[in-house]
């Protein structure tokens, strides 16, 4: 319930920002991610299984789903925060897997502050300085005379 109530609170972020990959996306990934760490560490599994290999394999499978939230649209390429997110997301679910409640939580509050204040300081900062330039802001041609 931990790593699924974590992944909510990033989803949420997600959500509210209007990105596919919200609020059920990253917290099943979360309680997913916290599910496989737990089995791997029960003791009737520990002797034929190592955790850390479920762990790698875990970061396996989230970079596929990263990799699907990334687009390229001509020199445009969207998605990067989200794919950075569903691993982000995955590695809570992992640390609450193997016990790191503290960790997790404090990390969760570390990252969804960063989802929502980085993105309008990276935009007053860099836009002015002309290194940003998004999909929705005018061509040069199109600025008005």
């Amino acid at each position: 319930m931990v790593a699924l109530v974590l992944g909510l609170a990033i989803g949420a972020e997600r959500e509210f920002r209007g990105h596919p990959a919200g609020l059920r996306t990253m917290a099943l990934i979360s309680a997913g991610s916290c599910m496989f760490t737990g089995l791997g560490l029960l003791p009737d599994f520990a002797k034929t299984v190592d955790p850390t290999r479920i762990a790698a394999q875990i970061v396996t499978g989230v970079g596929f789903l990263g990799a699907g939230s990334i687009l390229r649209q001509g020199e445009l390429v969207r998605g990067l925060t989200t794919a950075a997110s569903i691993w982000v997301a995955a590695s809570l679910g992992m640390a609450v897997g193997f016990g790191y409640y503290r960790v997790s939580i404090f990390l969760t509050v570390v990252v969804v502050v960063v989802l929502f204040a980085v993105k309008p300081l990276e935009e007053r900062i860099f836009r002015r300085r002309g290194r940003h330039r998004r999909e929705t802001d005018p061509q040069p041609d199109e600025l008005p005379q």
